[in-house]
Order: C-alpha cells, then structure tokens, then sequence
C-alpha cells in the first residue's frame, strides 16, 4: 500500500518535473506574437472609406426621399397647428388621416431603410474584414509570426502591426 502511494507520489513529481521544463524551454524560444486591431480596419483603412463611401451614393436616392417625406408631415403638422381651429371638421379630419398616414409610412421607410442599409453595411465591411485577414496571413507569413491576435484584453504597442496592414491595404 505504502509502495503504491510512494510510486504515484513519484509519478506525480516526474510529471510536474517535465511541465516545468517544457514550460521554461518554450518560454525560452523566441516566439513572435502580433496584434490586429480590426475596430482600426474598419474606421480607417482604404477599402472600409471606400465601401462607405459606396454605400452612401447608393442609398443616397432613398435618403432624399425620406427627407422629403418627413418635409411633408411637417408641413402638415404646421397646417394643423396654424389653421386646425379655423378649419371645417371635415377638411381638419382630412388633414390629421393624411398626417398619420404620412407619418406611418415615414416611420415605415426609416425602419425598412435603416435595416438595407445595416444589412449592405455588413455585407461590404465583411469584404474588408476577408481582404485584412488575408493581407494579415502574407504578413505573418513573411515576418514569420507564430501567433497574431485580433482580440485581446491588453497589448503592448510594440506588438500592434494595424499600422502595416492599414498600409498594405492602401497599397492594394
């Protein structure tokens, strides 16, 4: 009984010896960590203003005319205030259905609106996100990285490399 325990005991110590000194022999080698940060990609680099910049022209037609529409019902938002007590009952009731019906579709177009453009908006800034992870793959390959983080709760800015692929998408 003695001999078993004393033998696992053994093994036990062996096996925290090799952690050990497989610990202190990775710590040793020179391993080379980077860091990505993607929130920078997607505010600054090249493509993402280009991609933004895309999606404002295209759904710059639609904004117009949601402008113009909220132009409506506030004009006839005015109308009612300025000239509702002078008004025959019809033309007020006249006048209060075509403000609710304005405002419902304004408020329909602006959730319709604002879900195509999120929806667009994922879309394009996903492309960038694919073209950054690739140009991040060449860098690691070439600079011989082991291990580049996108996320992290701390980082030391010597391991930052947005700055080079910030570039290296400008290039592109």
């Amino acid at each position: 009984m003695m001999k078993t325990i004393s033998l696992r005991l053994l093994h036990i110590l062996a096996v925290i010896g090799f952690a050990t000194v497989s610990a202190v022999s990775v710590a040793n080698e020179n391993v080379k960590i980077g860091f990505v940060s993607i929130e920078r990609i997607l505010k600054e680099s090249a493509p993402a203003k280009r991609a933004l910049q895309k999606l404002e022209k295209e759904f710059a037609p639609r904004d117009a005319e949601i402008q113009k529409l909220g132009k409506q019902a506030k004009d006839l938002q005015a109308v009612l205030e300025k000239e509702g007590v002078t008004m025959s009952e019809s033309d007020r009731r006249t006048k209060e259905g075509d403000l609710a019906r304005v405002n419902r579709d304004l408020q329909r177009l602006q959730r319709e609106f604002r879900e195509e453009v999120n929806l667009r908006k994922n879309e394009e800034l996903s492309q960038v996100i694919d073209r950054a992870n690739k140009v991040v793959q060449q860098i690691a390959e070439s600079e011989k990285f082991d291990l580049i983080l996108q996320e992290a709760v701390f980082r030391s800015p010597r391991i930052d490399i947005t700055e080079k692929v910030l570039k290296a998408l400008a290039d592109k």
